[in-house]
């Protein structure tokens, strides 16, 4: 089945504008055309447009996505370096993780202190 740039902005919040610079990037690098010249994407292009917004989210760049994907590109000779681009990013989000933890705990603890604050102080009233 194939899509038009609206259909897969609707389909994915993302906007027509930001899929050709993603296009024009080289992150979506297969997206066909017809005779004139309107672009239509496929299932393919939206699962790798799935994976795109998964790594950026994580915070890779657009650069090593790009690498990433023209990786994808060369086949399975590619596979050693794109599982160690996977794994380095994976351990980027485990960093993070551990980071926000430390984040939620330590707003948890003051909002609990401050809230018992307001107590004291509303019932002072």
């Amino acid at each position: 089945m194939c899509y038009s740039i609206h259909e897969v902005s609707e389909k994915t919040g993302i906007s027509p504008y930001v899929l050709r610079f993603y296009e024009k990037e080289g992150l979506l690098p297969h997206i066909h055309r017809s005779e004139g010249g309107i672009r239509y994407y496929t299932e393919e292009d939206i699962d790798l447009l799935g994976l795109i917004c998964c790594l950026k989210k994580t915070g890779m760049q657009l650069k090593e996505i790009r690498t990433f994907v023209q990786l994808s590109d060369k086949g399975p000779e590619t596979l050693r370096e794109r599982c160690a681009i996977l794994k380095q990013q994976q351990d980027n989000v485990q960093n993070q993780m551990k980071e926000l933890q430390k984040s939620y705990e330590k707003v948890s603890h003051k909002l609990a202190y401050f809230s018992g604050l307001l107590e004291a102080y509303e019932g002072k009233q």
